[in-house]
């Protein structure tokens, strides 16, 4: 092997544990930032995920965001208790099946959430400001596959 191909073998080893590491800490700072803003609206860690979840992908049903969330349609059946109580959402008859329930983000309360993140919102953009367009579609594919590879290994984990 030569010099070349064996210093950029250590190099691109070494890339790798920098950004395992770095995804580690990220997550580890995105948990206290989520804790710090269900601390502020008296929501558990665990209903403020459900709801980003329906904000991002609602509405949905109960089992849906059920397996969204990687959780237990009993356990959802709480974190929707507690939620609709805050006036956080609003659980509907889903319009093709009268017999169902989509859940619901209220708009109001989702744009007060917003502004809870907005410090965070603020400084990812002037960092992504930072890059040119080729880098940041570069970025947002490596968290797109990233994210994949972390589902894949969670429903591994339940298999």
């Amino acid at each position: 092997m030569s010099s070349k191909v064996h210093d950029e073998s250590g190099r691109r080893g070494r890339s790798t544990v920098t950004i395992k590491e770095s995804l580690r800490d990220l997550r580890v700072q995105l948990a206290l930032l989520n804790h710090q803003v269900g601390t502020k609206v008296e929501l558990k860690d665990v209903d403020l995920d459900c709801l980003d979840l329906v904000s991002r992908h609602g509405p949905l049903n109960p089992t849906a965001l059920a397996k969204r969330a990687g959780l237990h349609p009993a356990t959802i059946t709480g974190i929707l208790d507690r939620l609709e109580r805050g006036g956080w959402i609003t659980r509907d008859r889903d319009p093709a099946d009268r017999r169902a329930v989509v859940v619901r983000i209220v708009p109001d309360r989702n744009a007060e959430m917003y502004r809870h993140y907005a410090g965070m919102n603020s400084s990812l953009d002037e960092i992504c400001a930072r890059y040119d367009p080729a880098e940041l579609d570069v970025i947002a594919d490596f968290l797109r596959r990233a994210t994949a590879a972390g589902e894949q290994a969670a429903e591994d984990m339940t298999d």
